[in-house]
């Protein structure tokens, strides 16, 4: 009879471990959701509709380049929720037929506008949406030109290849989060 409780224990006890690990398997999503919010929802879904770019894109790109910070400045000068360097967003803004000044930056909704914009128009110029992020990033003349040469072929599974540390980085971050995103928003 003694092994027969032994072994009970052992069943009650597997039991219990298994039932802790389906409770933190199942809040896992509710937690991650605190650590890694979404914010500004309407005025992402509102860009991501205008410009038919993917809202969960648009969120990870923020939240890898700005933390959801909307005044944070870098030390190049990016500006804002998408860090937009200011004369890329007065390029876009012409482009979009609107007129902006610098402060206007740092508006939520201008900055996520504009930036979803941008990010469109990479999206439509780069075979890739890897490319298109190492573009925001690293700027559209150097990616063409590395793909061009054949130095980096655009996937996610060569971004080794991508020559600028901070650019290759950048792209890993957001495709990351973007997938995190995905597990916990959709």
């Amino acid at each position: 009879m003694r092994v027969k409780g032994a072994e009970g224990l052992r069943s009650l006890s597997f039991l219990v471990a298994l039932g802790v690990v389906i409770m933190i398997c199942l809040s896992l999503p509710v937690v991650l959701r605190e650590v890694f919010p979404i914010r500004y929802t309407d005025m992402i879904a509102t860009a991501a509709e205008n410009h038919g770019v993917d809202w969960i894109l648009i969120a990870a790109v923020i939240q890898v380049e700005s933390g959801y910070r909307p005044a944070v400045v870098s030390k190049r000068g990016a500006v804002g929720l998408m860090q937009l360097m200011p004369e890329t967003a007065f390029w876009i803004s012409e482009r979009a037929g609107r007129t902006i000044d610098t402060d206007d930056l740092t508006d939520p909704q201008t900055n996520i506008e504009l930036g979803t914009y941008y990010l469109h128009y990479l999206l439509d110029r780069f075979p890739t949406e890897q490319a298109a992020l190492a573009a925001y990033n690293g700027g559209p003349s150097n990616v063409s030109r590395w793909l061009g040469e054949g130095i980096w072929d655009g996937s996610y599974e060569r971004t080794g290849g991508i020559p600028f540390a901070e650019t290759r980085s950048y792209v890993r971050k957001v495709t990351m989060m973007r997938r995190l995103y995905q597990f916990l928003y959709q």
